[in-house]
Order: structure tokens, then sequence, then C-alpha cells
């Protein structure tokens, strides 16, 4: 069997989670990237795993018998193109999982535009609350856990269910090479508009998705969805529905008080998806409930990094209008009376596109304030294609939104800082680091004092 395995690409969600996997399987786990940040960079330091900074060919000089590599890395990647040359074995990351993880085991599926990787955990920690002890795959850290993902000794294996292409050389999506015993689909929207550039062709991914699901498969279905409910309407394997008032399971079957860390109604209905699955998997109510009530949530997803002073800041994944109008709104329910300002980079590659324009108006009406960084690597996008910030900011003013784009993530932290005000939220939306704006400001705001009077605020250059 073989044992040394080199991860091209290794820093991405599903990569370092991979990487743990066979690292914890007891390969010899070497990988490489361009860039390192946390969460992941973390784990993988954690992990004692050796890294590679930027991407050679000398990263395989030390005999890898196999590489695995991100669908991130192109084919002229200088390490794919030594791969190729001497003929190494190499795969993609779903195929890695399914070689390594999944013959073995019932996999569970959680599967969706948004809210994959809360649910994800929150399955996974439910079950292992139940004494099933799934292994599990996902693309975050969770809090309970520490960690992205875990062996498990049980039968069943916990994964996030990618729509995304798996590799250069496999532009399936990865989702469809799992063949889920069990699954939760927990919504379709258009996104990552570069592989799917009309909605219909992501549609048709998801399609795909559910022909792999046998007859005794069982999927637990967002009953508020359209698009869904005409992708299930002639189920080949067991369909159950779930929301808030509609479906098999609804808010009146959530025995328990829902922690901190499932506030709002997405998190309730994330909740509602596992508490379905769960009990058709055969657990009692009760153990469904101990696990709902100890969930600590996950890394970046409504994650407090810091309150100082009585302003708390909190770090988020949302990218997608929907996760950002979503996350808002429990916040909003989280912290009631607090002001909140939102800071919102895009990062992603549908986010830093102007194709969800008209949803980004609409996503940031619950904000009191909302502070926009420019596209992350603009140049990577077309023009006619980028999203505009200035126009974006200009926009939500016309429409009641206090809103300003604000050239660098500088004069992003100065400007907080002149206008914070004692029991306040700020809210960093990006898919990625941020520059660390987040330890930035909570520094800062160690050194300063809260202005308690707005109007003292000074001028600052920005961009209305």
């Amino acid at each position: 069997m073989m044992k040394k395995i080199h991860l091209t690409g290794i820093c991405g969600a599903g990569m370092g989670s991979l990487a743990g996997l066979l690292k914890e399987a007891g390969f010899d786990v070497r990988g490489s990237d361009q860039l390192f940040y946390p969460p992941m960079s973390d784990q993988l330091k954690t992990l004692q795993i050796p890294l590679f900074q930027g991407f050679d060919a000398k990263n395989l000089d030390w005999g890898p018998e196999a590489v695995v590599i991100g669908n991130a890395c192109p084919k002229d990647n200088p390490e794919v193109q030594r791969v190729l040359k001497e003929k190494k074995r190499y795969l993609s990351l779903p195929q890695a999982l399914q070689e390594f993880f999944l013959k073995e085991k019932k996999a569970l599926a959680v599967a969706g535009t948004h809210g994959k990787t809360t649910t994800t955990h929150l399955l996974a920690w439910v079950l292992k609350q139940a004494g099933l002890d799934p292994g599990f795959m996902v693309g975050g850290v969770g809090l309970n856990t520490g960690k992205s993902f875990g062996l498990g000794k049980g039968d069943y294996f916990v994964l996030e269910a990618d729509e995304y292409d798996s590799a250069f050389f496999d532009k399936n999506p990865k989702f469809i090479h799992y063949r889920p015993h069990g699954a939760i689909l927990t919504s379709v929207e258009w996104d990552h508009v570069d592989i799917y550039p009309q909605f219909e062709k992501m549609i048709g991914a998801f399609q795909a998705f559910l022909k792999t699901l046998g007859k005794d498969s069982i999927l637990l279905a967002w009953a508020d969805s359209e698009v869904i409910s005409e992708l299930t309407r002639n189920p080949a394997f067991k369909l159950f529905r779930y929301g808030r008032t509609q479906g098999d399971y609804t808010a009146k079957d959530i025995n328990t008080t829902l922690p901190p860390a499932l506030a709002g109604p997405a998190n309730l209905e994330n909740a509602l998806g596992v508490a379905g699955l769960c009990r058709q998997l055969g657990l009692s109510p009760e153990q469904i409930a101990q696990g709902l009530k100890t969930f600590q949530g996950v890394k970046k997803r409504q994650e407090v990094k810091g309150v100082v002073k009585e302003v708390t800041v909190i770090d988020d994944f949302a990218h997608h209008p929907t996760a950002v109008r979503r996350t808002i709104e429990a916040l909003k329910e989280k912290y009631p009376g607090q002001r909140l300002i939102t800071v919102f980079e895009p990062r992603s590659n549908t986010s830093r596109r102007n194709a969800h324009y008209q949803d980004y108006l609409k996503a940031f009406k619950g904000a009191d304030r909302v502070l926009l960084a420019p596209p992350w690597r603009p140049e990577k996008i077309p023009p006619a294609e980028r999203l505009d910030t200035e126009k974006l900011a200009d926009d939500l003013m016309r429409r009641g939104v206090e809103a300003f784009a604000i050239e660098d993530h500088d004069a992003i932290v100065e400007y907080i800082l002149r206008s914070i005000g004692p029991k306040e939220v700020v809210a960093f939306f990006s898919n990625g680091d941020f520059n660390n704006i987040h330890r930035k400001l909570l520094d800062k705001l160690e050194r300063r004092k809260i202005v308690e009077d707005r109007k003292q605020v000074r001028s600052i250059k920005v961009k209305k």
C-alpha cells in the first residue's frame, strides 16, 4: 500500500481537510501552495505537515507515490507538469476520498449553495454525541472538535459535498463521486459563475448529483425552494422535506433551545435538515437534541474574533448575496438593539463579478452601515464583468443604506475606529483571510478610546 502522498494546492479548504485525514490514517503527507492563511494554515501547522511555499517541480523530490491535485491547479502548474512527464499517479480530491476513506463507509453528504459547512459539522457532531463516531471531512474548522476532519470508527462518513469541479482533468462536480447513503440538500442558487455561466448549467450539476442516489438512499430537501421542488419532483430515492413552516420536518419538531452558534432563520433550517436525516437514520429525539444544544459552531461562520470595549468583532465566510442577507439576519437576531457595521470584501470568483449586483442591493438592507473593500485581485476579472463597489455604495445610499466604498484595508480600520461606539458589532464578510483585518481592528481598539458621540467623527478619504 502506498504511504507517501503529496497535495498540490494543500491550503484549500477541502485539500487541507484531506491532508488531515491522510495524516491521521498514517500516510506520510506533504504539500504545496502559493498562499497559506487561517484557519487551514493553522490546522496544517498543528498537524506538523511539511509545507512548500509556492509551486515548483522540486517540491516532488521527496518521492511521493501519488499526487492529489487541487481543482485550482491548472495543467501548466510546474508540479503537475512533472507528474505528467514522469507518469506519476495522480488523483483529484474526490477520487482520493473515495479510494482511501469511503469504500467501506456509508456516506452522508451535505450539498447546496448555502450552509454546507455548518450543516455538515452539525450532522457529524450530532452523530458523534449519539455515540456513532462518524468519519467526517468539511471545508471549515469546527469549534467542537477543533478540526475539519476525523477518521471515526463508525459506519458513517459525513462530508461536505461541493458542486465545484474536481480538477483540470475531471471537470465533473465533486459531489457526483460520493454516491451517498443519506444526503441533505440545503439550497440551489446560481453561484460559481466562472464554471456555471448560466444557472441552467448549475441546475444540471445538481440533477447529476441526485442521480447518484440509489433507491434506498435518503434525501432531506429544503421545502421552501421552488428549484429544489422541481429537481425532486419524481424521486428515485427516499425523499423527505424540511422547512420552518412546511415539510415533513418543521420548526415544531425542534424540541430544544438552539445555541447561539445556530442563531438566525438559516441555521434553524440547517438544524431541521440535520434533525430530519438523523431521525431517518434511527436516532431518537433526545439524542438529536443533545447534539444540537451542545453545538459550538464553525470558524469563519459568525465567529467572534474578540470583544473589546463592548465592541464585538466577527469574521464570516459570507460572499454570495443570499449568504450575506441571511448572515445579517442572524446577527441582528443574535445582537438585538446593537448597531451592525458590515464590512464586505468581494473575493470569490462570483462576488468579484457583477452577476449578482441587484441581489447585493437587497442583501445589505438589514445592516446599519456597509463598508465595501475593493475586489480582491480585480485584474483577474474582465473590466466589463467586474463588480463596481463605488457604484454599489452609491446605489445602496439611494436605497437608504449608509454605505461607503473604501480604497484600502488600513483606511477601513481607521474609518471604523473614528465612528465606533460601545455595544456595536463589526462583521467582516470574506471567503478569504481579508488581510487579517479583524486582528488589526482589535489591536487598535485596545489602544484607542471609543467614540461616544458619533458627531465627533473626523473626515477620512472614502468613496461613497
